[in-house]
């Protein structure tokens, strides 16, 4: 069931910076582990990151250590993506979904998702 919304995405050039962000509507977000997710130009889904209820980060892509991160305000029932130092296989449209459980490999549980923003990072 979409409940999120996607905004932050654009064109960047390589080495720059954005800030995604997704804001739920009408679930308790707060109970939720919250995912990022990315799918490239005729490529399937990746989980890119997750942040857990109490805060804490799981990276599912080796890629992004170091240049993304995650973030969450509950009260403001939104959570962030950070992404620095972009380079042109970033490009893809990012989405967040709320999920029952951020594993150590996998998540599990999709239970609300948003339809995504598109970022497009230019060599």
């Amino acid at each position: 069931e979409e409940q999120f919304v996607e905004s932050g995405g654009g064109l960047v050039q390589a080495g720059g910076s954005l800030r995604l962000s997704c804001a739920a509507s009408e679930f308790n977000f707060e109970d939720y582990d919250i995912g990022w997710f990315r799918q490239a130009p005729g490529k399937g889904q990746q989980a890119v990151l997750c942040i857990s209820t109490r805060d804490k980060r799981t990276y599912y892509l080796d890629s992004v250590k170091g240049r993304f991160n995650i973030s969450r305000d509950n009260a403001k029932k939104t959570a962030y993506l950070e992404m620095n130092n972009l380079k042109p296989e970033d490009t893809a449209v990012y989405s967040c979904a709320a999920l029952e459980l951020c594993g150590t490999s996998h998540y599990y549980g999709m239970d609300y998702w948003g339809k995504g923003t598109l970022v497009t990072v230019s060599s």
